[in-house]
């Protein structure tokens, strides 16, 4: 069959639409109309080149679609079922899977390729063979997917709205609850506000925080996260240590920092590292570029406060369990999700719609597919 995509054919390179080729599903596949993909920042160091992929590729590792067919041997999903798509397939049964770390599975390996488990492609153009980014490619108004990266959820649930479940809302929920582990009464300081940031901001108020610090230069994203559970929230770096290290937690300092900026550079990692108190925490969510070392710390401070830095993957969560549970917690309110759209945009308008993303207007963007 043929589909319509958003691909890229090199870095540095804009998106562009074009028509496809798809292979039907083979054994432990499945046949997707994605109905919504969301714009996330990570397509876009795709795009850069910050994290090279196997070019030309599909982009969009945020999705939510309708089974249309099923290839033999495939037992999570039907036919007709509504799905969200996990970025990091889960396989069930590799050593980390098997241990409640789902986000780390071994099936993840070939994200970057766009391959399926079998190492083997879907998608053709001119006899070339084509990946979808995480194994995905939700820029495609169609595409085949392992069953392992496939959820099924409620059918009453839009899944326009949905969507935001698959990537950007159990990361930030994620690296705030399951990652940095936040208690209630801490204080949380989280750098940048898009897509992952504001759900961190969701997930430690969701925890009991008693200060939650939105730090980011753009007006309306520190706003909207004030709007969704920051109590205060600064411009810069140096303000929020102000705000911390003098009224908030004084002479003590944050107990969690939690960077989720566009593009993680050296400076960010060390200004949160300042931030958290003796025996404090810094988790890195956003990404930098995979061939640049971006932390650069004081070792013996590390020692001697007894810091801990580390780094986490989809939040740390189980994308099996999790996505359903986020729904949950947006059914009852305790999660908001149609509020973290800020626009919706055609496949044609996908490079608008990345613009947007870096001159700060969206906290999330969603492509909507014609069919």
């Amino acid at each position: 069959m043929k589909t319509k995509a958003a691909i890229l054919r090199a870095p540095q390179q804009d998106w562009e639409v074009v028509e496809l080729e798809l292979d039907p599903p083979k054994a432990n596949e499945v046949l997707i109309r994605f109905v919504a993909a969301g714009l996330c920042h990570s397509d876009e160091h795709l795009r850069t080149g910050d994290m090279p992929g196997r070019y030309p590729i599909i982009g969009g590792h945020e999705g939510a679609g309708v089974i249309e067919e099923v290839g033999p041997g495939v037992t999570r999903v039907k036919k007709g079922d509504h799905v969200v798509c996990s970025f990091i397939p889960s396989c069930g049964r590799c050593r980390f899977c098997s241990t409640g770390q789902q986000n780390l599975c071994d099936m993840g390996a070939t994200i970057l390729e766009g391959s399926l488990p079998d190492g083997t492609f879907r998608f053709h153009m001119n006899g070339e063979d084509l990946g979808g980014i995480c194994m995905l490619g939700t820029f495609s108004q169609w595409s085949v997917v392992s069953e392992y990266s496939c959820v099924a959820v409620d059918k009453d649930l839009p899944l326009e709205t949905a969507v935001l479940v698959g990537c950007g809302v159990p990361t930030g929920w994620g690296s705030a609850v399951y990652a940095a582990g936040v208690q209630p009464g801490d204080t949380v300081v989280i750098y940048g506000i898009g897509g992952i940031g504001i759900n961190a901001v969701q997930g430690a108020r969701h925890a009991g925080a008693k200060n939650v610090v939105a730090v980011d230069p753009l007006a309306n994203k520190r706003e909207k996260a004030e709007e969704l559970g920051a109590t205060h929230s600064a411009a810069s770096a140096a303000e929020a240590q102000q705000l911390v290290w003098e009224q908030l937690a004084p002479g003590v300092g944050a107990d969690e920092a939690i960077v989720t900026v566009g593009v993680v550079k050296e400076d960010v990692v060390g200004e949160a590292f300042n931030m958290v108190r003796k025996g404090g925490s810094v988790t890195v969510t956003g990404l930098g570029n995979l061939t640049e070392n971006t932390i650069h710390l004081n070792g013996a401070i590390l020692t001697l406060y007894q810091k801990r830095v580390q780094g986490t993957l989809f939040g740390s969560a189980n994308p099996m369990y999790d996505i359903k549970k986020m729904l949950d917690l947006y059914r009852s309110g305790d999660i908001k999700l149609d509020e973290l759209i800020t626009q919706t945009y055609r496949l044609e308008d996908i490079n608008q719609g990345y613009q947007d993303l870096l001159d700060g207007k969206n906290i999330r963007g969603v492509i909507i597919h014609e069919h």
